[in-house]
């Protein structure tokens, strides 16, 4: 692979990086500025209130999902790319410069919510911006190897957030976390974004974008290229987008309970330290952003459902198992082999959505059929797994949510089984295998 597949990748999946840095530390440093915007009196109504405008910004996703969807289809994958970045760096902006409570009353919080409705646009979008342009951009026998980089970027983008927050609260005292500390993570969000979005600025757009946009000028018809991206062109499609809501279902809840639930379970319920349980996440992050591009380059050669499979079996039968587990580990060494064993069933599925999720439809349509089915998936169930692992929890039945991963993912199981193969199919519109005639036209199922 060439030096310029390699840009292409590092400026597709950037973003990621930096949305996924900007999401976690929101959520790990609110402990910190809750008190910033909120009156005094009662920490846990404070903690409520910042939780609520967290919790809007898995609302916006759908609709992020949407609105930059369309622009990628009917403007161009390089387009919504630097139009995602720039909402990433505006919401950046917002939360590090916001007027506390004492300052501005009511109307920092209200600066705080502005900033998570544009991120929480941003995210919807970024995620099928860059999985379009990743799978599309790339030679077509490493499609597998270019998207796993998502994940890659995504899991970097905590580790670098989590390693931050580590140094921070060794070198600064409490008291300058909550009065001003708290607003460092997102200064450098918002100066990662602006980085990523000078690259983009000088990105090549897709070749596959290009040519189906050159074909449809050249056939003259108006009424399709004013269909481009809409939602009346992915009703047309409607099969292919409940596949892709189906097939994220038992993924994404499982990557949200090995990755940002994992420190919670293991602090809460398997009696580890805090700083254990944050030190398990950390290394375990390391070596599943690692594992990524193996597994993608390895779906190459075998095909994308092998590895769905995979995962789907293996985290149907041995969720719960590993689950009580860890619920038990004593130990650093114990929790880190057993979340090592969910991450590396877990690979199965991150290291391919993306190019699996992007194969499944034309290039008229791509950008939007991957953002708005994965973005309703992801609030529907990787939103809400934290949540409901709590719910059981306070209800004195958490295994039950052991339960509910493993369920989740039989379903998107059936789903693998009975789905075709993507790997060979051609991106340049016709969607038929490489190197297949046009007697060998198919539809995606």
């Amino acid at each position: 692979m060439g030096l310029q597949h390699w840009k292409k990748i590092w400026v597709g999946s950037a973003g990621n990086m930096v949305e996924w840095f900007d999401w976690f530390v929101y959520a790990s440093f609110a402990t910190y500025f809750a008190g910033a915007f909120f009156p005094r009196g009662n920490p846990t109504a404070q903690l409520m209130n910042t939780a609520g405008i967290f919790a809007v910004g898995f609302f916006m996703r759908p609709v992020g999902g949407w609105l930059l969807g369309r622009v990628g289809d009917r403007r161009g994958r390089k387009a919504a790319l630097t139009l995602t970045v720039t909402l990433m760096s505006a919401s950046a902006v917002l939360i590090a410069v916001a007027p506390t409570y004492a300052v501005a009353g009511y109307g920092g919080a209200l600066v705080l919510l502005v900033a998570r409705l544009l991120q929480g646009l941003s995210v919807g979008g970024e995620y099928a911006a860059s999985a379009t342009y990743l799978t599309e951009a790339t030679d077509p026998r490493r499609r597998g190897f270019a998207s796993s980089f998502q994940y890659v970027s995504m899991t970097v983008g905590q580790i670098i957030g989590l390693g931050l927050q580590i140094v921070l609260q060794r070198t600064m005292s409490d008291t300058a976390l909550h009065s001003y500390g708290w607003r460092i993570p997102f200064a450098v969000g918002a100066l990662g974004a602006a980085v990523v979005f000078y690259l983009r600025r000088n990105m090549l757009e897709s070749e596959v974008y290009e040519e189906d946009a050159a074909h449809a000028a050249r056939a003259g018809n108006p009424g399709a290229a004013e269909e481009r991206g809409t939602l009346r062109a992915l009703w047309r499609h409607r099969r292919e987008a409940f596949l892709v809501i189906a097939l994220t279902m038992g993924g994404t809840v499982a990557y949200y309970t090995y990755t940002t639930y994992l420190t919670k379970y293991l602090s809460n319920s398997a009696g580890l330290s805090k700083d254990t349980a944050t030190l398990v996440s950390f290394t375990a992050l390391i070596v599943f952003a690692g594992l990524q591009p193996l597994a993608g380059a390895l779906s190459d050669r075998v095909g994308r459902r092998p590895l769905l499979i995979t995962f789907a079996v293996g985290s149907t039968v041995l969720t719960v198992p590993i689950m009580k587990l860890l619920g038990r580990a004593g130990g650093y060494w114990p929790a880190l082999g057993l979340s090592l064993l969910a991450l590396v069933i877990v690979t199965g599925y991150t290291s391919i959505n993306a190019c699996v999720k992007a194969e499944l439809f034309p290039t008229s349509v791509r950008a939007l059929g991957v953002a708005l089915p994965y973005a309703l998936a992801n609030a529907l169930f990787g939103g809400t797994a934290e949540y409901i692992a709590l719910w059981f929890k306070n209800a004195g039945i958490e295994s039950g949510f052991f339960w509910y991963v493993a369920g989740c993912a039989a379903v998107s199981l059936v789903v693998y089984v009975t789905m075709r193969e993507t790997k060979d199919l051609d991106l340049a519109g016709t969607q038929a295998p490489i190197g297949a005639g046009e007697s060998s036209v198919t539809t995606a199922s």
